[in-house]
């Protein structure tokens, strides 16, 4: 039997604690296989982010025409895309193989605040990009951004992954590690849930589980929508893909807690620990 194969699209990290390199660890610890494409090499490591060379967009159209003529994923999850152009080269590949699933983790906004995209970057990606996913993971601030209010609760985040799902004809999970309390909660809007799924009235499902201190969590948003890309190409449902997701990462920080990766917001640990 063959392993679900998932192709990530993203930005290199040197450091090897998010990006492409996190997305293979992860497929990997999931038991899928990795195919990767590269839209920008980044100098970074666990204290910030030095510099970015963008690949340019015939370069990534290239390599995502050279992966889908043989590999035929199961999946497709995006992340970095630095300008508009590599965005219509990566739009064009989706429209011409259509894979069945396409996570996208919208890395528009930094940890500080700091947007990482041109207007016209962010406007392509909602008239063009969004509406042929399976999902997005926007966290808070990507969440308010492409709202347009900002978001304070789960009440809001509610609102906003409904109003988010309908404009842009996809599932939307709004992450919430950045509110304030003791648990970590993302709220989850897809129009067929699993049946069984504990949905709220609003018709959002919500996930809370208690945040684990660690100040080693460089690259998990790229090891969640990787982890929901893999579980998706494997059969399952975006709600549950979600929940299963969610399950690892907790194991996956858990694990890199304690480790003394670098200097700053270190890795997760993405692989089981030796007994």
């Amino acid at each position: 039997m063959l392993p679900p194969i998932i192709l990530s699209i993203a930005g290199s990290d040197c450091s090897g604690g998010a990006g492409i390199q996190a997305d293979i660890k992860t497929i990997s610890a999931l038991e899928g296989y990795a195919a990767s494409v590269i839209t920008a090499v980044t100098a970074q490591n666990t204290l910030g982010v030095q510099s970015v060379y963008p690949i340019p967009a015939d370069m990534v159209k290239a390599q995502i025409t050279s992966v889908m003529d043989d590999l035929r994923p199961d999946a497709v999850k995006i992340g970095m895309v630095h300008d508009a152009s590599i965005v219509t080269a990566i739009v064009d590949c989706l429209q011409t193989y259509t894979p069945e699933c396409i996570v996208y983790d919208p890395v528009m906004i930094s940890t500080s605040g700091r947007r990482l995209m041109t207007e016209e970057t962010i406007q392509v990606i909602k008239a063009e990009l969004f509406p042929l996913c399976t999902l997005i993971t926007p966290n808070l601030n990507e969440a308010s951004l492409l709202w347009g209010q900002t978001i304070a609760g789960t009440v809001e985040m509610q609102q906003a992954a409904r109003e988010l799902s309908c404009r842009y004809n996809t599932a939307v999970l709004v992450k919430g590690g950045h509110l304030e309390g003791n648990d970590m909660c993302d709220v989850l809007y897809c129009r067929q849930p699993s049946a069984g799924a504990d949905v709220l009235p609003s018709g959002c499902i919500l996930y809370s589980n208690p945040k684990i201190e660690s100040r080693n969590l460089h690259g998990t948003g790229c090891t969640l929508s990787s982890a929901i890309a893999t579980f998706l190409a494997g059969g399952s449902k975006p709600d549950e893909a979600v929940r299963k997701a969610k399950e690892y990462i907790s194991i996956a920080i858990n694990q890199g807690k304690n480790m003394d990766i670098g200097h700053g917001n270190g890795p997760l640990w993405h692989f089981p620990l030796s007994e």
